[in-house]
């Protein structure tokens, strides 16, 4: 067999044994947490996703990476989903338990120069998920992130973006932050035809900011998107 391995190109040892192992479980509020698994030799673009999963379960689910590029470990952003399988197995996990990693995928990246470029990342729920990767790699950004939540409570890391960048839109409270959708938000204010925007989250956001950023002249070259859910 591993003769026949090697003729299609492939290393005559495969070892199946688990190389990512989880570090810790941190809870953000009641129903989201931060995973932190061991990195081990995987390399990945902030931006991208991986397929994690318990070990030999079968069943994975896909998850933006949300630690930076620099970062010894790796984390994922988890919310759990009612009657989800893998997101209430993964919530139940404990320090050297071992996990299914594959990947990384996906294009959702930043150009390699962003030098002179102004961004603005939109997101809805977990979807600031890669915007928190992107920061967390390239601090010299020139960014905006817009974060469509509920609640306050969902204001997910904050304190670990630059003052003045992270702007909450608050769909069921009202006090200092702006209440309403992040599409409320934007028509509110337009955004300048030369930003790079990029969008993740729900298919609805998306789709109607998307629409919304076009009529506000905004190429489509330069908008992004990533759906979530």
């Amino acid at each position: 067999m591993s003769e026949l391995l090697k003729n299609f190109g492939i290393g005559a040892e495969l070892d199946w044994r688990p190389k990512h192992f989880v570090q810790s479980l941190r809870w953000l509020d009641p129903s989201t947490f931060v995973l932190r698994i061991d990195r081990a030799d995987l390399a990945f673009k902030a931006g991208q996703c991986i397929s994690l999963g318990l070990w030999n379960a079968g069943v994975n689910r896909e998850y933006s990476v949300y630690s930076g590029e620099r970062e010894p470990h790796l984390e994922v952003l988890v919310k759990l989903v009612q009657g989800g399988t893998v997101s209430q197995r993964l919530s139940q996990l404990r320090p050297r338990e071992p996990v299914y990693v594959a990947g990384p995928y996906s294009d959702f990246v930043l150009p390699e120069q962003s030098a002179g470029q102004r961004f603005v990342f939109i997101a809805t729920g977990t979807g600031i998920a890669p915007f928190h990767a992107f920061v967390s790699s390239r601090p010299e950004l020139d960014y905006t992130i817009i974060h469509g939540i509920r609640e306050r409570a969902h204001c997910y890391d904050r304190e670990g973006y630059a003052h003045g960048r992270y702007v909450p839109c608050l769909s069921r409270e009202r006090g200092e932050a702006f209440h309403g959708r992040v599409t409320d938000y934007l028509r509110e204010r337009p955004l300048q035809s030369s930003a790079h925007v990029y969008l993740c989250g729900n298919h609805a956001m998306i789709e109607d900011g998307f629409e919304l950023l076009r009529k506000q002249g905004v190429a489509s070259d330069n908008i992004h998107a990533e759906v979530f859910f």
